[in-house]
Order: C-alpha cells, then sequence, then structure tokens
C-alpha cells in the first residue's frame, strides 16, 4: 500500500456537502449549487432537469413503505427539487430499476403505481428507463421540467435583507417515520407515543405521500409586487429544514437569521418534548425554503395557506444563527446524511 494511503479520506469522513463540493471540480463551476440544473432551451422555456436515487435501507423498507408509497415517494423527490429551481411544469420521468432476482412482481407493480398516481396529479409521463439485477433494490430516477416565463429559483440569489419563509410545517415526516418504526424515544426527541391520533394521521401521511410544492412557483409569480424583479432564492428542505438554511445561507453569502418564536411547527407537534429536535433536522418534509423581498414575502404569505415567515438573512459567511445569537446551529445543520 502506497505511504500515506490508509489516510485517505472515506465518504464517510467528506460527509455529503464535501463529497458534493468534491464532486463539482468535474463540472463547470456552480453546475452543482441548486437543487436541480437549468438547460437553456433554444425557442423554448429553459428545461430543469434533477436526478435522484431511493436506495432501499437508507430511504425505504417493507417496514414502514408499502410498494405504491415508495412509488410515490420517489417521484415527489424529484418533483420537489424541480419545484424548487423554479418549474411549472412536469414533462415527465424515467426509472431505472435495480432489484435481486426473487423480487415479487407484485412489488414492481406497487412501485410503478404510485409513480402514475403521482405523475397523474402532478402531470407529465413516465418516459422510459432502465433495469437490471442486484443485490439491493434501489430507483434511480430522472426528472424533467419546464421552468416558468419567471425564470429561476436559486440558492445563490439571496440578499442581505430577505425575509426567510418555509411553505409548511416541519419534522412531520420525522414523526410519522418513528411511529412506523415503533421507536423507543430518544433523549432531546419527541415521544411518538404521545402524540395525538389526529397529529399521528398527519404524520404517517407526510411521511408515506409528501407532496411535491409546484403550486408554491405559481403562488409565487402570481403575488409578485408591481415592479419587484424576479429574485428568489429557494430549496427543498428534504434533507432538514437547518440544512436547507444553512444552503441558502452559503449560496447567498450571507447568514441565515432563524428566529425560535417562528419554527414551522404543527401546532399539535409543538406540544411536544423535543418537537424542535425534528423541526430542524428530521429531514423528508419536502416544503420549499424561500429567501425573497419581505413586501414580497407578506404577499405570499397571505397568499398560500400554511406559510410562514420564519426568519431573515443577514451579512455573514455562510452561517445558520439563532436571531440575537453569535453562535451557529453546526449540529442542527448537518441535517440527514447518506453516509454514515
Amino acid at each position: 500500500m502506497p505511504e500515506g494511503a490508509s489516510q485517505a479520506p472515506t465518504l464517510a469522513d467528506l460527509g455529503e456537502w464535501e463529497l458534493i463540493e468534491r464532486l463539482g471540480a468535474f463540472a463547470p463551476p456552480g453546475q452543482f449549487a441548486d437543487d436541480a440544473a437549468l438547460l437553456a432551451g433554444h425557442g423554448q422555456q429553459a428545461l430543469v432537469v434533477n436526478s435522484d436515487v431511493l436506495v432501499e435501507g437508507i430511504h425505504f423498507s417493507e417496514a414502514t413503505t408499502a410498494a405504491a408509497d415508495v412509488g410515490w415517494r420517489a417521484a415527489a423527490a424529484n418533483l420537489s427539487d424541480l419545484a424548487a429551481m423554479g418549474s411549472r411544469k412536469v414533462l415527465g420521468l424515467t426509472v431505472a430499476l435495480v432489484a435481486p432476482a426473487t423480487t415479487p412482481w407484485a412489488w414492481v407493480e406497487g412501485v410503478y403505481q404510485g409513480l402514475s398516481a403521482a405523475l397523474e396529479c402532478y402531470g407529465g409521463t413516465l418516459l422510459g428507463g432502465d433495469c437490471s439485477g442486484g443485490d439491493q433494490r434501489l430507483l434511480a430516477i430522472t426528472a424533467l421540467g419546464q421552468l416558468g416565463d419567471q425564470g429561476p429559483i436559486r440558492r445563490r440569489d439571496g440578499r442581505a435583507g430577505d425575509a426567510l419563509v418555509s411553505t409548511g410545517a416541519h419534522g412531520l415526516s420525522r414523526l410519522g417515520l418513528a411511529a412506523l418504526l415503533q421507536e423507543a424515544p430518544a433523549p432531546g426527541t419527541p415521544d411518538w407515543r404521545q402524540a395525538a391520533p389526529t397529529l399521528l394521521e398527519r404524520a404517517l401521511q407526510a411521511h408515506r405521500r409528501p407532496r411535491p410544492r409546484l403550486d408554491v412557483v405559481e403562488a409565487l409569480a402570481s403575488c409578485q409586487p408591481a415592479g419587484c424583479p424576479w429574485r428568489v432564492a429557494g430549496t427543498d428542505s428534504s434533507d432538514g429544514l437547518a440544512a436547507a438554511l444553512k444552503a441558502l445561507a452559503r449560496g447567498s453569502g450571507c447568514d441565515a437569521l432563524l428566529e425560535h418564536r417562528l419554527l414551522p411547527l404543527d401546532p399539535e407537534m409543538a406540544a411536544l418534548a423535543g418537537a424542535e429536535t425534528w423541526c430542524l433536522s428530521g429531514g423528508e418534509d419536502f416544503e420549499l425554503v424561500l429567501a425573497l423581498d419581505p413586501a414580497w414575502a407578506q404577499r405570499l404569505i397571505q397568499s398560500l395557506p400554511g406559510t410562514h415567515r420564519i426568519g431573515s438573512l443577514s451579512p455573514g459567511s455562510g452561517l445558520l444563527r439563532w436571531a440575537g445569537s453569535r453562535s451557529p446551529l453546526e449540529d442542527a445543520a448537518e441535517g440527514f446524511t447518506h453516509f454514515h
């Protein structure tokens, strides 16, 4: 073994953020900086292209997710990234399926029924794909969308003074997963057994059938103030609210100031001890987190139910902080990671 080879970092050592930054060196500058890629159209609106992978044991399991829900979640994860880039129209999906030869056809059929149900709801068609045998079930999806006339939403477009907005509550999906797994509560996290039946029902729905927020793009366009240029920074919160806010802060060269009293928690979930933890870092809520002009943000909040202001951008260096504090929320900002 060459000298020093044992010191080479693993993917677990790097973490997802560092891995993406290193991979970005193989692409044009900034190409990996957003939720999806933009391809300039020739005589038409730009295309939005996104790829996502769902792996059994990491993103789903038979213990928690029926086959149709696997398909729905796979579609929703990709469509959420299209929405986060400003896509107003879904064109379709390609799907690559890897599965052991012993996989029942009924499971595969259920997955594609879930994919089809999501496309029927949000638009687009199943465009094709590939399939292969393998030791583990895996879905690799590429989604294609069309950018609206207004322009893109990008992480780098935030400015100091912008309002930070969340399009919905956070933490519900993680609560639903805990209930499905029958998790024993860990210190500092909610006890799902203390949740009211109505809350658990919403949490299970949030985990099994998340909603990609394509409606937000249309609402942004419809309430844009006269004379206010299109400048919206945004990302989806699939890896957690804190991770999304840090991505906006880093992309825009600002600090994200989160106001504790404005945390986007479901009112019933807010009553559970430790709910703040899953609100910040639970992940898989698939809401949009936006930074935009305060007057525009107020219009959006009034026109789109469930949308809340949660903080603001300030001059800084890409940190996530509580408003009024100088200390970064480093632990919460880690969010979900694919490499443990």
